[in-house]
């Protein structure tokens, strides 16, 4: 029997991410600078709570997350009805492109992170891009080409970039966005790991009807493996994303870990301090390595361009228990940049003492 499945499923190639599972080597001493999880790692009280939790593995899950949701609440200053949880902000992208793209044109300014793109192929949309390293310095000629009754995803801070827009340049985009009926999504996921100033637009999701911007509590917060994400929108949108939501998308113990992980503030201020202290010690430092140029980064990772080939500069420097991000599967970049994430004083050295040993 012969299985008719549509183009876009058929035509799909999944997005390469960084991590220890991107490459053949499981070695647990090599320490992971490809994954951009902030430098002061998961909570202790996250640790304590999953731990005293274990008992609860054999009920099933609140499947509205209202506990959380309710954190939430407090935590971002929104009402409920405007926020939707999700396994990981992966799954609110894929649900979001679902329920609100179907053969919609998208603008998406590249290079990006991957996903906004396939999740968008697969809801058969119509898919344009913005070539620019720096979206602020174009931000005029990337307004001049949004789509009318499309969506726009801008990340902000940028993956891999770096790059940030301020509020008053978002808002931008937003009232020329709004008077084409597009929609602007926003993914915030690295905004709170930016530690000279607050660029957040989370607040005008209550303002802008088509607004819908995108939280994790996985680079925050260090909660890779558990998979929680988050997202402000309309409660127009909310009602619609809660309607298709997959249930108990979202387990216990990631449930658990959110309710307890925003309300330590303070964690992200240690991880914020480390980030503007040791991004400059490794552009510095890197810098003055011969054939590595950095680009300049808001957040806690850093895109550097190499004359070498970015995969065989991989391997080299796994053989120094280091996993750097290859980053030549970003559309409009090549096989000449690597992206590294900030992490602590003690890694930094490994880093640099691998790079020097390679060059």
């Amino acid at each position: 029997m012969k299985i008719k499945v549509k183009h876009a499923i058929t035509s799909h190639n999944p997005v390469s991410h960084g991590g220890r599972y991107s490459v053949n080597n499981q070695d647990p001493s090599i320490v992971d600078f490809s994954s951009n999880i902030g430098p002061a790692g998961m909570p202790i009280s996250v640790k304590s709570i999953l731990k005293k939790r274990l008992n609860q593995m054999e009920y099933y899950p609140d499947s509205h997350s209202s506990d959380l949701i309710y954190g939430l609440k407090k935590y971002t200053g929104l009402p409920e009805s405007n926020l939707i949880v999700g396994n990981g902000a992966i799954e609110i992208i894929y649900n979001f492109c679902s329920a609100f793209l179907s053969k919609k044109c998208i603008l998406i300014p590249v290079p990006t992170f991957g996903e906004y793109e396939v999740a968008a192929k697969l809801a058969d949309c119509k898919v344009t891009f913005f070539k620019t390293m720096n979206l602020a310095e174009n931000l005029d000629s990337f307004i001049s080409q949004i789509p009318v009754n499309g969506c726009i995803f801008v990340c902000n801070p940028n993956n891999p970039t770096g790059t940030i827009l301020s509020k008053k340049q978002l808002i931008k985009i937003l009232l020329a966005a709004k008077r084409k009926s597009c929609i602007v999504f926003v993914d915030e996921c690295f905004i709170e790991l930016v530690p000279q100033s607050n660029q957040s637009i989370l607040n005008l999701v209550k303002i802008y009807d088509n607004l819908f911007v995108l939280r994790s509590l996985t680079k925050s917060f260090g909660l890779a493996g558990i998979r929680i994400g988050y997202a402000g929108a309309s409660k127009q949108i909310i009602d619609i994303l809660q309607k298709m939501k997959i249930p108990w998308s979202v387990n216990t113990l990631a449930q658990e870990a959110g309710i307890i992980a925003i309300k330590n503030k303070s964690h992200l201020t240690k991880s914020k301090s480390i980030i503007k202290k040791e991004s400059s010690f490794l552009k510095s430092k890197i810098t003055d390595i011969q054939g590595f140029e950095c680009h300049d980064s808001s957040t806690n990772f850093i895109l550097i361009k190499t004359k070498q080939d970015s995969t065989k500069l991989q391997k080299k420097l796994l053989k120094h228990k280091i996993l750097i991000r290859d980053c030549k599967n970003f559309r409009g970049l090549n096989n000449h940049y690597i992206r590294i994430a900030v992490k602590s004083h003690k890694d930094n050295i490994k880093l640099l003492q691998a790079l020097e040993a390679v060059v």
